[in-house]
């Protein structure tokens, strides 16, 4: 009888099938003992993990939703950083190119950079993100191509235009006093006499030409203009705010791509409304936002210096 239930196959598989039940139902209740003692259901894959774990012994997920892992702020669940610490958290998501991997993987198999951040080479700072956080370098090949894209489109090239005239208007001294004007008349009147004279000891013919300068103006009109300017600015970045999207990277490399530089500019979620030094300091950016002139027309602050 024994060697028959040896040779047949059927109740082989079945004598197999009931011990995988069996195990099957003592891993059941054992879980179920688990979750009963307080264990910690993993998120991810549904393991219960012991009650004081923080991460699942199965998946390696962090179990805690809400909670930052590294230092236990409260965040959103839909969340990539955390705004408390500034660290980014997702372990399953490449912070560089928002392409998914492996959380045993050191390097993103999609665009080859390392988990941990990436050091600019400009201003040293560790960076989680495609573009230097502190000088706005773009520090991977993805950022540079995509920056190469954007200054080719219209907006931004009108975008650098008034940015520097702004900054020219920045630079640009006004007339305090009636006696500015008479000061400014007679370095012109002494350049001319001079150029005359050296003109004449050189037997040359004189030709003494205006020196090319910007039209100087009292305080009041070169305030305005300035005022005048940034509102020309701020419509533009107004237009060229970003939609809601589905990768919270993509949205990070695009408003940092089209960032001009000369004017002091703070981005504005629409995650909770807040100001940001730059959209790398916002924890959910696939919601969308724009840049702003930091000060303009508002006293806001910055929620990444508090």
């Amino acid at each position: 009888m024994a060697d028959e239930q040896i040779m047949n196959p059927e109740l082989l598989r079945q004598q197999e099938l009931t011990r995988q039940s069996e195990g099957d139902n003592a891993q059941m209740m054992q879980m179920q003992a688990r979750a009963a003692d307080g264990g910690v259901i993993c998120p991810k894959c549904g393991t219960v993990n012991e009650p004081d774990a923080d991460y699942c012994a199965l998946c390696g997920a962090f179990l805690h939703a809400g909670v930052c892992p590294n230092c236990g702020s409260e965040i959103d669940p839909d969340a990539d950083f955390c705004e408390a610490c500034h660290h980014y958290i997702r372990t399953d998501v490449c912070s560089f190119c928002g392409a998914s991997f492996s959380e045993m993987d050191a390097y993103c198999p999609e665009c080859g950079q390392p988990r941990g951040g990436i050091v600019c080479p400009a201003c040293h700072t560790l960076n989680d993100f495609s573009f230097c956080k502190q000088c706005g370098r773009p520090l991977t090949e993805q950022a540079r191509e995509m920056l190469a894209q954007i200054r080719q489109t219209p907006e931004y090239k009108t975008l650098v235009a008034l940015a520097q005239e702004y900054d020219e208007l920045q630079m640009q001294l006004p007339y305090e006093t009636e006696a500015d004007k008479e000061r400014d008349n007679e370095l012109q009147e002494l350049r001319r006499r001079v150029l005359t004279l050296l003109a004449e000891d050189t037997d040359q013919a004189v030709d003494v030409k205006p020196v090319p300068k910007r039209k100087r103006v009292t305080k009041e009109e070169l305030e305005e203009s300035k005022s005048r300017k940034l509102d020309q600015i701020a419509e533009l970045l107004s237009r060229l705010s970003i939609p809601a999207q589905e990768s919270p990277a993509k949205v990070r490399n695009y408003a940092m791509a089209q960032k001009p530089s000369g004017v002091r500019l703070a981005w504005v979620c629409n995650y909770k409304q807040a100001l940001h030094s730059s959209p790398c300091g916002c924890a959910k950016p696939q919601m969308g936002g724009k840049w702003v002139i930091l000060g303009h027309n508002s006293k806001q602050e910055i929620k990444d210096d508090k």
